[in-house]
């Protein structure tokens, strides 16, 4: 599995990827992942094995030096196997090296699992947003403290 940058071929697959990891009201539009990938504030890592992408995160860097993580999405088949946490070493790493001094993501209220991997990397709950989503589900605001 190695990591490398979008590039515009992409944009259909990384859409119906999406599409595969979220229902639709919290999955994005094409629209909006085009919108979120070529902001100039944001990077997008694509993680791929034998040319087969399977998975994404797309990152914004925002003021006072916070880095936000607008999704990141695996395909169910390559989940558990080490691409998300590659992912998110990724952008990490790469808030770090831009001297971020926070990461922050929402997730569902309800997805536990998800909660469970951002708490082993170090992420904590600061905030519930009800109605946070289109169908008015909350989620749950995480951060982590970058040294």
């Amino acid at each position: 599995m190695h990591l490398r940058p979008f590039r515009p071929d992409d944009l259909q697959t990384l859409y119906e990827i999406d599409q595969a990891c979220f229902v639709p009201v919290i999955s994005y539009t094409r629209e909006e992942l085009t919108g979120f990938i070529g902001h100039r504030h944001s990077q997008t890592w694509v993680a791929e094995e034998n040319a087969e992408i399977a998975g994404f995160l797309i990152a914004h860097r925002e003021p006072r030096k916070i880095l936000h993580i607008v999704t990141i999405d695996v395909l169910k088949a390559w989940r558990r196997g080490g691409v998300g946490s590659l992912l998110m070493e990724a952008a990490e790493q790469w808030a770090r090296d831009h001297d971020m001094r926070m990461i922050g993501l929402e997730v569902a209220h309800d997805n536990l699992s998800a909660q469970k991997f951002y708490a082993a990397r170090g992420y904590r709950k600061v905030n519930e947003i009800e109605h946070y989503y289109a169908d008015g589900s909350t989620a749950w605001a995480m951060v982590k403290e970058l040294p």
